[in-house]
């Protein structure tokens, strides 16, 4: 049985991303809307702190299986999950950004696109 690739908006994929991160209850979550600025890498950033590497591993893990199971899409690109201190998960229109709590704050994302719309994710 051959699996087919639905596609997705970016806002789509933005969602999913989110739920993937509550899933494994990630803090501190943000999407920051890239849409509206000129020479934009991707529509959307999503951001979100983990407490160890343990846990920075298992929602990397869920956003991969929350985004394959609604729209049978896989990363772009991943990086970090060998040092485990920051994973980054491409699936081009949106990249998630996961960070232990340390390093996202010496890195500081949210502070690189002062044009852009941030949204604050409420805890689940």
């Amino acid at each position: 049985m051959k699996e087919t690739k639905v596609e997705a908006n970016s806002d789509i994929l933005a969602e999913l991303v989110v739920k993937g991160m509550q899933e494994k209850k990630a803090s501190d979550i943000v999407i920051i809307n890239l849409k509206s600025l000129k020479n934009a890498v991707s529509d959307y950033f999503v951001i979100a702190s983990a407490s160890s590497d343990t846990q920075l591993d298992a929602i990397a893990t869920s956003i991969e299986e929350e985004v394959f199971k609604a729209i049978r899409q896989n990363p772009w690109q991943s990086e970090g999950r060998i040092n485990k201190e920051w994973v980054l998960l491409d699936y081009v229109d949106v990249v998630a950004h996961v960070f232990l709590k340390e390093k996202r704050d010496f890195y500081a994302l949210e502070e690189l696109w002062g044009d852009a719309s941030i949204k604050h994710v409420e805890s689940v």
